[in-house]
């Protein structure tokens, strides 16, 4: 039995290994050979020199030399690690302001039956905004297309990788990139909640902000931020209007502050305004809050400079001084005119003090920094004292007088107070030697920024990019609200509201006693 076997096995393995050596068929006639593709050009080899050029240019946060030689390659592929490292703590630190920041600040201030409603919507707007950002929200806002709005080629997120996008930066992961750029678009709706707070369904606040970012902040922050945006005046030599913004005083504070404003009319006051007590419950959370949004806004503005550099230590150092300053000049001036320095003022001073700097920071020296901090202590503080009571609106926590005044403010004062020896180069202190002869080597220079600051023209410009602001916030507010009005409401019921939106839309307290 085993010998058959064995047997049917060998007659197998032959059967197969026969073909394999067989000899082969008559050959068929061969077809002519294609012609040989061209060789692709072989990278040159960075010399000693061009190496040493890219390491410049990384601790300089330069281009490096592959990208103006497509014939060289680089031993530095990849981002620097040291600037991402900078962009991704910015990024956390700028989500930070928010969460639990700005959740704490506005948490503070309001009534203790509508602290959690409050947290619930900054939670609700950050994820959200988040499923948008990766939705489209990053290529409308940031890839080029049209003066106003980028194209849908970074839907998904579809080719934002951790090579840098140049465009934006030399240095810094495309990706890393837009997680920064994506806190910037979580908290400027969740600002917006301050002016509507204790009356607005949670529904209808998330579909306001879904529409909101469409409508409003997309266009805004390409036309602002987007390398071909029409209000570009930094990168953008063919920009219409060469306003500069360096954080956010128009993309931000000025879309939130006045849509708050319009939103807050829409909407109405608050049941009992004006009859009833509706102090913060909570001036102690309200303190821990405002230190949080101080120590993450330097992601915000010293990380607008997208890599650890000259212009971030800058504007690291422009935002301490003004803020601290507002800090100041806000409570002395409720001591001088309202009889006693609060608590709430040290903290209002200081976050006007932040959003008036905003724009300004990278571009501004440390005394214009102080004339900074000194009007943005006095000017929100008239407007939330006087101006609120003079015209009756039901702003809850002064969003419209703090970010819309002092975001609006900002943008003019940086027309005024931009200067050469700021340490920025993205206005005029970046120069080359090029060819034995020294040369403007930024782009803002070329596009005539320079010749803005130093004429003296600039605040025209700001002016410009001040008026399609507040247009496209008022207007795209107005359609939005009453489409939302129209579609699922406003307003909670008045028994939910007397209740208090914890209970009667969340189901839960933020306190028990």
């Amino acid at each position: 039995m085993k010998k058959l076997l064995l047997l049917s096995m060998l007659t197998a393995l032959v059967g197969f290994a026969t073909p394999l050596f067989a000899a082969d068929p008559p050959a068929a006639p061969a077809a002519p050979a294609a012609p040989a593709a061209p060789a692709a050009p072989k990278l040159k080899d960075p010399s000693v020199e061009e190496r040493l050029a890219d390491l410049e240019a990384y601790v300089g946060n330069g281009a490096r030399g592959n990208v103006a030689n497509t014939n060289l390659a680089t031993k530095i592929g990849g981002p620097g690690p040291g600037h991402n490292a900078f962009q991704m703590v910015s990024a956390a630190l700028v989500l930070f302001m928010t969460l639990p920041g700005l959740a704490l600040f506005y948490g503070g201030l309001v009534r203790k039956k509508n602290v959690l409603s409050v947290m619930a919507q900054c939670l609700g707007i950050a994820g959200l905004v988040t499923i948008l950002w990766w939705l489209c929200g990053y290529s409308m806002a940031f890839h080029s297309g049209s003066p106003f709005f980028g194209n849908f080629d970074w839907k998904f997120l579809r080719g934002v990788d951790s090579n840098p996008n140049t465009d934006y930066g030399a240095w810094v992961s495309h990706n890393v990139y837009s997680m920064y750029q994506l806190m910037f678009a979580i908290i400027t709706p969740a600002l917006i909640v301050g002016a509507i707070a204790e009356r607005m369904k949670f529904s209808a606040i998330l579909l306001f902000v879904a529409l909101w970012m469409f409508v409003v902040y997309f266009p805004l922050a390409h036309m602002v931020w987007g390398v071909d945006g029409y209000m570009n005046g930094v990168w953008n030599a063919d920009a219409k209007i060469k306003a500069i913004d360096f954080a956010g005083g128009t993309v931000v504070h000025m879309s939130s502050g006045w849509s708050a404003l319009i939103l807050c009319l829409i909407l109405g006051k608050r049941m009992g305004f004006g009859k009833e007590s509706m102090s913060p419950h909570s001036m102690t959370m309200c303190m821990i809050g405002t230190g949080m949004l101080w120590v993450g806004w330097y992601g915000f503005n010293a990380g607008s400079a997208v890599a650890a550099d000259n212009v971030a230590a800058n504007a690291f150092t422009t935002t301490t001084i003004a803020t601290a300053v507002a800090s100041f000049v806000w409570p002395m001036a409720e001591w001088l005119f309202r009889g006693k320095p609060s608590i709430l003022g040290f903290c209002s001073g200081a976050v006007a003090g932040l959003v008036v700097i905003t724009p300004a920071c990278g571009f501004v020296d440390v005394s214009g920094s102080v004339i900074i901090g000194i009007c943005a202590g006095l000017v929100p503080f008239f407007a939330c004292w006087k101006l609120k009571s003079w015209l009756g609106y039901d702003d809850a926590l002064d969003t419209f007088g703090v970010h819309a005044i002092g975001g609006t403010m900002g943008a003019l004062l940086t027309g005024f107070l931009a200067t050469a020896n700021s340490s920025n180069s993205n206005i005029v202190s970046n120069l080359a030697d090029v060819g034995g002869k020294l040369e403007l080597a930024n782009p803002a220079t070329k596009n005539g920024l320079a010749k803005l600051v130093a004429n003296g023209g600039l605040w025209v410009e700001q002016v410009k990019a001040i008026g399609v602001t507040l247009v496209l916030a008022v207007v795209g507010t107005v359609i939005i609200a009453y489409v939302v009005k129209a579609v699922i409401g406003l307003r909670p019921t008045e028994e939910v509201e007397s209740l208090g939106l914890d209970l009667g839309e969340h189901g839960e307290e933020g306190y028990h006693s």
